[in-house]
């Protein structure tokens, strides 16, 4: 197989053969040494010769064209091999071409792409001449490559081509675009008619299955009488045909027939046909019937089989009002199957459903409703929609305390769907969520993956402020404060963290030049921190700065709940009740300075 492949690829690269240099005179001195020998016993490269070859494309452009199935007349085996070692430059891709034509005429599709690639690399223009675009497209057909074919068979030049129509048409055929395939039926029929009748099966075979796919049965059931009645692929396509005519004792007995002799696929198709016999009949459940599709599909992937079982577990589910299977049935559609212009309808009803389930009043309990738009979110609508979508699941999930499920949920956003500065709010909200998580790592993660250089100052700010309140939660206090560097209520936040630390004397530091007004009434946050400074300044012995703590809040003090609190802790140091210390200090109210990101501080551990 090495020694054919040497053979078939020589000359597809171009390289100046080489000759020792003519040394005249004086130029001798200037002559290139000789390449040093081989040293003894090794094994020189294995090389593929390397010539110009010819330009063929315009040759072949000049040949007759392809028009039907005696057009692939060209020679295979040990002929091909002889013909490829002995072509010279000028014959090498005239025999290429005939060895080619010979493979697919064998229905060898592999092979001859290869040996069609293998000419393509020697002659780019090529791939711009029809009988080449119609060979290529005949070999990826045979592959299954149905949207590469299409496109090769497609040119200008090939549209009304009876040949062409044939490959076309059943690489459209087996594709699952129907209509098209149907539209090239009438085109085809020369090309499909003049072969021989072994030939023509695979083209017989992909009309019918498409005029059946397409609401036609009795021109399909026509074309298939050309078959045995033993005909395992012809039985199953009968067995639809009648099914779509609503014989459902004919079709069970097809099917029947089919699976008893069938391919693996043509056996997994009558199986299919055997479960629509039922539901059409009304001989099963919908939630059954979905239960044999599912189990038929364990069996079997891809192909028109389980485009079809999807396309039947779809239409049950929506009739069912199933929107579980709903969503699966139609996402596994959308991801793995070209649906053409039902594509864009689907997508939309799928998007409907997701919205429903994902509504308070679904009656889907809130962890499976994120579970299925997380297993489905390529579905959620595009755009500030898909977002508010996101956002509200993600609320409710804040809500009931699903911290990280909400943080993932987010995380997608963050990273798939959200651009430049519109990640900055979102990045400050899925930090949020996981400090509340305790995962201030993924908050930390979630901000650095998420840095722009246009941000606004203020969403700078509330960044720093979120990496502040992780690295608190790791442990890295020195780090947090720098983080506070430079935003604006930086000192409150850096007074938290020493509070929590218990380092009182930073703690005096940084809050001291934020104490509230002592005229006024004082909220739960104002009482915190005066209270909070003066247990600071007791612990640090500070008594001077405690009597003027007591003479300036007193009066604000006066008929507070937390009155008798600010009375103890600002009482002189050697006056305090130790017993009575504790009570104090819990009476602080638990309102944090700082706001929410004082509540942070202490969240998710």
């Amino acid at each position: 197989m090495r020694s054919f492949f040497l053979i078939l690829a020589a000359g597809t690269t171009t390289a100046p053969a080489t000759t020792a240099p003519t040394v005249h005179g004086g130029d001798a001195a200037h002559a290139a040494a000789p390449a040093p020998a081989p040293a003894a016993g090794a094994t020189p490269p294995a090389t593929i010769p390397s010539v110009a070859l010819p330009r063929f494309a315009a040759t072949l452009a000049q040949m007759p064209m392809i028009t039907g199935g005696d057009g692939w007349s060209g020679m295979t085996g040990t002929e091909a091999w002889h013909q490829l070692a002995t072509a010279t430059p000028d014959t090498r891709q005239s025999v290429r071409w005939n060895y080619a034509k010979g493979l697919i005429a064998a229905e060898r599709g592999a092979e001859a792409l290869g040996v069609l690639e293998v000419m393509r690399l020697a002659d780019t223009d090529l791939a711009l001449v029809a009988p080449y675009q119609l060979a290529r497209g005949a070999a990826l057909t045979m592959l299954g490559r149905d949207a590469e074919a299409v496109e090769s068979l497609s040119s200008a030049e090939l549209t009304g081509n009876p040949e062409a129509c044939a490959w076309r048409m059943r690489a459209l055929a087996h594709s699952g675009a129907a209509a098209e395939a149907v539209g090239q039926i009438e085109c085809a029929r020369v090309a499909i008619n003049a072969r021989a009748p072994h030939d023509r099966v695979d083209f017989m075979l992909a009309a019918a299955g498409a005029a059946i796919d397409v609401g036609q049965p009795d021109p399909a059931l026509q074309w298939l009488g050309l078959f045995s009645d033993r005909n395992p692929d012809a039985n199953l396509l009968r067995g639809r045909a009648l099914l779509a005519k609503n014989d459902l004792a004919g079709a069970r007995l097809r099917f029947e027939r089919a699976a008893l002799t069938g391919s693996s696929e043509v056996k997994a198709g009558a199986k299919l046909g055997t479960i629509q016999v039922s539901i059409d009949g009304h001989a099963i459940s919908p939630a059954d019937a979905i239960k044999q599709l599912d189990a038929l599909r364990f069996g079997w992937r891809g192909g028109p089989v389980e485009r079809r079982a999807l396309t039947i577990e779809y239409g049950l589910a929506k009739e069912a009002q199933d929107l579980r299977t709903e969503l699966k049935s139609g996402a596994t559609l959308l991801r793995y199957f070209k649906l053409g212009a039902q594509a864009g309808p689907m997508l939309a009803e799928l998007q409907q459903t997701m919205i429903s389930v994902l509504a308070p009043e679904s009656g889907i309990p809130l962890p499976q409703a994120a579970g299925l738009y997380w297993d489905y979110r390529e579905l959620a609508p595009a755009g500030g929609d898909g977002d508010l979508l996101a956002n509200r699941l993600a609320d409710r999930l804040q809500t009931a305390g699903l911290y990280a499920r909400a943080a993932e949920l987010l995380t997608y956003q963050l990273t798939q769907r959200a651009q430049d500065v519109a990640q900055g709010p979102l990045s400050v909200r899925v930090a949020t969520l996981q400090i509340l998580a305790g995962r201030p790592d993924l908050a930390l993660k979630a901000l650095q993956n998420s840095e722009q250089p246009s941000y606004s100052n203020q969403m700078r700010w509330d960044r720093k402020r979120m990496e502040a309140v992780a690295l608190h939660r790791l442990g890295k206090d020195d780090a947090a404060a720098a983080a506070l560097d430079g935003v604006p209520d930086g000192a409150a936040v850096r007074a938290e963290i020493h509070w929590r630390t218990q380092d009182w004397g930073s703690f005096v530091t940084e809050s001291e030049k934020s104490l509230p007004a002592a005229k006024g009434a004082l909220g739960a946050p104002q009482q915190a921190a005066v209270l909070r400074y003066a247990v600071a300044l007791a612990m640090t012995n500070r008594e001077d700065k405690l009597r003027a703590l007591q003479g300036r809040y007193a009066a604000a003090f006066k008929g507070l709940p937390s009155a008798g609190a600010f009375d103890m802790l600002t009482a002189s140091i050697d006056r305090i009740d130790p017993a009575k210390l504790d009570a104090a200090i819990a009476a602080i109210p638990e309102a944090s300075p700082a706001g929410a990101i004082g509540d942070l501080l202490d969240a998710g551990g």
